[in-house]
């Protein structure tokens, strides 16, 4: 009988997205690739010049596409994707593999810091901008 490989066991996250304002869509740079503006056009209909120019915006100076942002309430600015009413991301099944691999480890530092922030002030609703 032949030995099979065992089974990767996946690592559990240890955070949770749900009360989160959406920090991680804030970040001013969020990277896209090809592959990722051909995934979001597929999913609004659209071909992929139409995506490109309609989500992204080329950065010269490190000459890739990031995502276009828009003024937020809560942040100075997030991923245009973003509902800013719900704190959710609009095109989840469809976002870039940034968004996919992030946070790269079981741990989220933002979650982490908003909890302690949130303990500390006594206010389970407070967002820490800092």
């Amino acid at each position: 009988m032949k030995k099979s490989k065992p089974f990767p066991i996946p690592v559990r996250a240890k955070y949770s997205c749900l009360k989160c304002p959406g920090y991680c869509c804030s970040y001013p740079e969020i990277e896209v690739t090809p592959r990722d503006i051909e995934r979001l056009a597929k999913h609004f209909g659209l071909d992929y010049r139409q995506a490109e120019e309609r989500f992204t915006k080329y950065d010269p100076g490190e000459k890739v596409r990031l995502l276009r942002h828009r003024k937020d309430k809560v942040f100075e600015s997030t991923c245009m994707l973003f509902d800013q009413d719900k704190r959710r991301c609009t095109v989840y099944e469809a976002r870039p593999g940034v968004c996919r691999e992030y946070p790269d480890s079981p741990r989220c530092g933002y979650y982490d810091f908003l909890q302690f922030e949130r303990s500390h002030q006594d206010d389970p609703e407070f967002i820490a901008l800092t």
